[in-house]
């Protein structure tokens, strides 16, 4: 297919309120900024989302660095490189932020599957006949009784097919115990976002009498060998997010079998190529995936909606109904789940359009620029 001549790029900066706030071992937020990205082109739109939570909430990225990222560095890459990939070769090197070539790089499989005139699943090789299960994610909370509370709010609200909480030194089996006295044998996960050192090894193992689906970034990200070692000595698969940050880092964690399951982060691995390659190392090696989120607001939330209609997929994702957790949402249609099963949007792309008065409610600032490059709207040679 001959390459689209892009046109034009507008970034839009927007905070929107959570409806309550978020709190894991790292920290507490209660609003989610988001950078959203506009690539316009021969009559159409790609949609793009670059993500990064404020502080040091995951990572040491900030909307404010995201935001220098793209406009100083990406953006003038993009006109200097001539001609763009969907693979990603082009911005290699370019900048140390994969919440900016996130946003950059949805845009334009967005705007690659809006030529085709397919649904951006079936660009990425995935199937328009999977049901996306969802599962509910629910952080620190000051009292056992107020997550007892939550969790049965949230299920009775939108049927998430599991259950995922945050912990902590100090903040795991009591909620645990109660969660199973509670809802019995529900599907049942932990996150600890790298709370735990290698000193609380038996400790971590003692979850087994629990029967989690799996727990979910004990060590500190770098820690691949202390996470084979919790594996070795654990009934409970170990899931690796923080520490899954490139396909390199994956492949290294195959060969120290560090972790059975993969937390697909699009916004940690910097879009779509690298996910790509994540998934089939996973498939591959046999370990299981799942998409998860920071969160994001909707159009991140539907990029991974639409990848988890991929084979290896195989555990509920972490998107959740826009609902959830923010006021408002910046697509027409919000995210929505039904009966803990999220829709795919059937329409070419994403399959949804921005809203422009929730966008306009909550804009922080715009910046916009032309483009003089091209897209080469053809997928990167990866088994999927």
């Amino acid at each position: 297919m001959e390459a689209i001549r892009l046109e034009s790029i507008k970034l839009v900066h927007v905070r929107i309120p959570l409806c309550e706030p978020f709190t894991i071992s790292n920290g507490v937020v209660g609003e989610k900024d988001a950078i959203l990205v506009e690539i316009k082109a021969a009559g159409l739109t790609g949609l793009g989302e670059a993500s990064p939570m404020a502080g040091s909430f995951y990572s040491h990225h900030t909307p404010d660095s995201t935001w220098r990222a793209l406009t100083e560095r990406l953006v003038p890459r993009m006109n200097e490189a001539r001609e763009l990939d969907l693979g990603g070769e082009w911005f290699a090197g370019v900048v140390d932020d994969p919440y900016a070539t996130c946003g950059i790089d949805c845009a334009l499989w967005d705007l690659a599957a809006k030529r085709r005139g397919v649904p951006l699943w079936s660009l990425l090789g995935g199937r328009g006949d999977r049901r996306i299960e969802s599962g509910l994610a629910v952080g620190i909370v000051p009292t056992v009784d107020e997550l007892l509370e939550r969790i049965d709010h949230y299920l009775r609200m939108d049927g998430y097919r599991r259950v995922k909480i945050k912990v902590q030194p100090g903040w795991d089996l009591e909620p645990l115990e109660a969660i199973r006295i509670r809802f019995g044998r529900i599907p049942l996960m932990v996150d600890a976002n790298c709370a735990y050192t290698r000193e609380h090894l038996a400790h971590l193992a003692s979850f087994d009498r629990f029967g989690l689906l799996m727990i979910e970034q004990p060590l500190a990200r770098d820690d691949l060998e202390g996470h084979a070692e919790l594996s070795a000595c654990c009934r409970t698969p170990i899931c690796l997010d923080e520490g899954a940050e490139s396909p390199s880092a994956v492949a290294q964690a195959i060969r120290l079998r560090a972790a059975r399951i993969i937390n697909i982060k699009l916004q940690r691995l910097g879009g779509f190529a690298a996910a790509l390659r994540v998934h089939q190392l996973a498939g591959e090696s046999r370990l299981g995936c799942w998409m998860g989120t920071m969160p994001e607001l909707a159009i991140g939330a539907y990029a991974a909606i639409h990848f988890a209609t991929l084979d290896h997929i195989t555990h509920p994702t972490d998107v959740e109904a826009s609902r959830r957790w923010f006021v408002a949402d910046v697509t027409d249609p919000p995210v929505g789940c039904h009966n803990g099963l999220l829709g795919v949007p059937s329409g070419s792309g994403l399959g949804v359009r921005l809203n422009p008065e929730i966008v306009r409610q909550y804009k922080v600032r715009e910046w916009a620029g032309d483009l003089t490059c091209k897209l080469a709207c053809t997928p990167p040679n990866i088994e999927r």
